[in-house]
């Protein structure tokens, strides 16, 4: 009678160690799977234990070593329990069997299906589990700190620093799962180049996006009045820059609206309009400007226009609000655009691209990967890839497309076709 007590007695603190293996198991994936923007937004509708969680997610390597002590705990002593009540049934055999059987049990109710149901509900076990691995982790503090000592004592010994500071930005734990979303089908492309041109605003330069100065539409401050009107109501823009003597003598930047203005409180005389005294100052931004800092410039100064000069004033090109804009929305045509077609998909597979697309663009528009470290646009990849000025009708090929010179002007290449032919390198 006593021994059939003691077994299921026995048995009971196995059952009972084998769930508590259980809770350490789902809590450790549960904690570490969780995502801390959505305890935080948790958190600031005051929901304590997400508050809870979201500290313990902080200090990862204390709360992932107190739930490892603890797991190891339970299960050392559940085998041990398991292997002593079999003995007494089956003998010195029982070693294999309680083996098998642990091995089984732990592996069943105490890994997979408490890992299980955490993946599937990360924060919500969070919440649940959180207060009690609060105080588990104040309980076996003087145990995992010892723990990690000796952990980076024999890391440094291999010349591994574990205190380095190796933590993900955040920024590119946003890219990660923007593309995982987009890999499993929650997202379109078009909304995961939105959401990846939005964190690449901090990398890109405005000289990336600029309309470069050969393809800057001015006016000259020297013509008529009457000109200058004649010009402006041909231009597809609204703000022109305005020079004097020389292209590179840039005075002001005159606005449609402002002309018109002028027209109007003269009566329509053309003669008695100055247009240089309409004109707004230029602005002037460094072609080095980060995106990011160039929206933020455009918003407190409320403008729209700057004009681009590298670090020896000159003048480069222009970029607008609307240019920062279309790399996070893609290209925006109202009725007055002039629609180009800067990349032409051909029949035979291959693309016509213009010279002067960007390497962004063609990437955005044909979801290819080619680099824009070295150059911006396709043109100038060829170039930077060549080390020359290639001839029309040369052809090369680099980072799984084949690059062919179709057309050129003086030692401008103005038109391509690109066609892919390595999927693995694109």
């Amino acid at each position: 009678m006593t021994l059939d007590i003691d077994l299921l007695l026995t048995c009971l603190a196995i059952v009972v160690l084998l769930v508590l293996s259980a809770f350490f198991s789902g809590s450790e994936t549960a904690l570490t799977a969780a995502s801390r923007a959505r305890l935080l937004q948790l958190e600031k509708q005051g929901m304590k234990r997400a508050a809870i969680a979201a500290k313990l997610m902080q200090t990862r390597e204390r709360l992932i070593g107190a739930l490892l002590v603890g797991n190891n705990l339970v299960n050392i002593l559940a085998s041990a329990l398991a292997t002593s009540a079999l003995l007494r049934i089956f003998g010195d055999a029982a070693i294999v069997y309680a083996t098998f059987m642990m091995t089984a049990l732990v592996l069943i109710f105490s890994e997979v299906l408490p890992k299980t149901l955490a993946i599937l509900r990360p924060e919500g076990f969070s919440l649940v589990v959180a207060p009690v691995v609060r105080v588990i982790v104040v309980v076996f503090s003087p145990v995992t700190s010892t723990v990690q000592q000796i952990v980076r004592l024999i890391l440094r010994i291999f010349g591994v620093r574990a205190d380095a500071d190796t933590v993900q930005s955040a920024r590119e734990e946003i890219r990660g799962t923007v593309d995982l979303q987009h890999a499993e089908g929650g997202l379109h492309k078009a909304e995961r180049d939105r959401l990846g041109a939005l964190l690449d605003l901090a990398e890109i330069e405005v000289s990336d996006v600029m309309v470069h100065r050969t393809r800057m539409r001015m006016l000259n401050a020297d013509d008529s009045a009457d000109e200058i009107l004649k010009e402006a109501l041909a231009s597809p823009y609204t703000r022109m820059p305005l020079w004097k003597d020389k292209t590179d003598n840039l005075i002001g930047v005159l606005h449609a609206k402002d002309l018109l203005r002028a027209v109007h409180a003269a009566h329509g005389d053309m003669t008695k309009i100055d247009v240089p005294s309409i004109a707004k100052p230029p602005w002037f931004v460094p072609d080095t400007t980060r995106l990011h800092d160039q929206l933020n410039a455009f918003l407190k100064r409320k403008s729209h226009f700057a004009l681009v000069v590298d670090e020896y004033g000159e003048v480069m090109g222009l970029v607008t609000l609307e240019d920062i804009l279309e790399e996070i929305v893609g290209e925006i045509e109202d009725e007055y655009d002039v629609v180009v077609e800067g990349v032409l998909p051909q029949t035979d597979g291959s693309v016509l691209v213009d010279g002067t697309v960007t390497i962004r663009d063609l990437n955005r528009a044909l979801d290819w990967s080619l680099p824009d470290d070295e150059a911006t646009t396709a043109a100038g990849l060829v170039i930077h890839e060549a080390q020359m000025i290639p001839e029309v009708n040369q052809a090369f090929t680099f980072h799984g497309v084949r690059f062919e010179v179709a057309e050129r002007e003086r030692n401008r290449v103005t038109r391509l076709r690109l066609t892919r032919t390595d999927m693995a390198e694109v």
